[in-house]
C-alpha cells in the first residue's frame, strides 16, 4: 500500500477516457465532478482523452454540461483535435501543404479547418486521407476516399476503436472503416487515437507532463490501458465501462489498479496525499 500511495503522490495529471468512465450515453458516472475537482484542489492537472472523433471540444463540453458537468472545451481532447494537430506538426516539419479528403463528420471537419488545412471532396486532388467516424456514411463517400487513397494519398485514421458503445449495444466504429479503407486499396493508415503515442503525445504536451507524472484512467484495456502501459504512465482500469474485473486481470500486464470506478481512486488519492502529510 505504501509503494501505491507513493505511485499517485507522484502523479501530476489525469487523464480520463470519457464513454464508460465519465458517463455511459447521456448519464455521468458517479464521482466525476467530486474527483475531479480534488485534482485541481490539489495542484494535479487533467484531461478527458477521447477516441470519439465525431464531435468538437466544444460539443463534447455542451454535453457533459447538460449532464451537470463542468468541464472546459480546453480540458477536452478528441482524436479529431489530435489528428490535425499531428497533421499540422508533420506539414510543419516538411510534408507538403496538401488538400485533404476526410470521412468523418463534424468534429473532424473543424478540426482540420482550425488546423489550417484545405478540404476537397475531389479523390484526385487529395494529398492527406483522414478517416474518423462518420454516423451517416454513404458509398459515394466511402468510395472517393478509397479512390484517394489508391491515388497516393497518405491515410491517416483517427483512431482504431472497431466498435462503437451505444444504446443499443456496440456498433461499427472507426476501426471497422479503417479495416475496409485497407481492404479497398491494400493499405495500412497511421493512426493516431489511442492506443498508438500521438494521442497520448499530445495530451501530455499540452499539460506539460511526462509519462511517469501522468495517471491514465480507463475501461477499454487494447486501446486507453495498453497504449498507457507502453509509455509508462500508470493506470487504472474502471469497471464503469466495456472491460470486467476478469478482462483485465487475464492480460500479461493488467492495469495498476483496477476499480469499481472513480469514487474509489478519489478516497485512494485522499488518503495518499494525507499519508504524504503525516509523514
Amino acid at each position: 500500500m505504501t509503494e501505491l500511495y507513493s505511485a499517485l503522490t507522484r502523479v501530476r495529471a489525469a487523464f480520463f477516457d470519457m464513454d464508460g468512465v465519465i458517463y455511459v450515453g447521456s448519464r455521468p458516472l458517479p464521482g466525476v465532478q467530486e474527483l475531479l475537482d480534488y485534482l485541481d484542489a490539489s495542484g494535479r492537472r487533467w484531461m478527458l482523452v477521447t477516441n470519439n472523433a465525431a464531435l468538437t471540444s466544444q460539443q463534447f463540453s455542451d454535453k457533459v454540461a447538460a449532464m451537470g458537468l463542468r468541464v472546459p472545451p480546453a480540458r477536452i481532447l478528441g482524436s479529431a483535435e489530435a489528428t490535425a494537430s499531428w497533421l499540422r506538426h508533420q506539414v510543419d516539419k516538411g510534408w507538403p501543404e496538401g488538400k485533404v479528403i476526410i470521412m468523418g463528420q463534424e468534429g473532424l471537419r473543424s478540426a482540420l479547418l482550425d488546423a489550417g488545412f484545405e478540404l476537397t471532396t475531389d479523390p484526385f486532388a487529395a494529398d492527406y486521407a483522414v478517416s474518423g467516424a462518420n454516423f451517416q456514411l454513404t458509398y459515394r463517400e466511402l468510395a472517393d476516399v478509397a479512390l484517394a487513397i489508391r491515388n497516393g494519398a497518405r491515410f491517416i485514421g483517427t483512431n482504431s476503436d472497431r466498435t462503437y458503445p451505444t444504446e443499443r449495444g456496440q456498433e461499427p466504429g472507426a476501426g471497422s472503416v479503417l479495416a475496409l479503407f485497407t481492404a479497398a486499396t491494400d493499405r495500412e493508415p497511421i493512426v493516431i487515437g489511442k492506443p498508438h503515442a500521438p494521442m497520448f503525445e499530445e495530451a501530455m504536451s499540452r499539460l506539460g507532463v511526462t509519462p511517469q507524472e501522468t495517471l491514465m484512467v480507463g475501461d477499454r484495456y487494447e486501446t486507453d490501458i495498453a497504449g498507457a502501459l507502453k509509455l509508462g504512465m500508470t493506470t487504472v482500469g474502471v469497471l464503469t465501462g466495456i472491460e470486467r474485473r476478469a478482462g483485465f486481470e487475464a492480460q500479461s500486464a493488467p492495469p495498476h489498479l483496477i476499480l469499481e470506478g472513480l469514487p474509489e481512486l478519489l478516497t485512494l488519492l485522499h488518503r495518499a496525499d494525507a499519508a504524504v502529510r503525516g509523514a
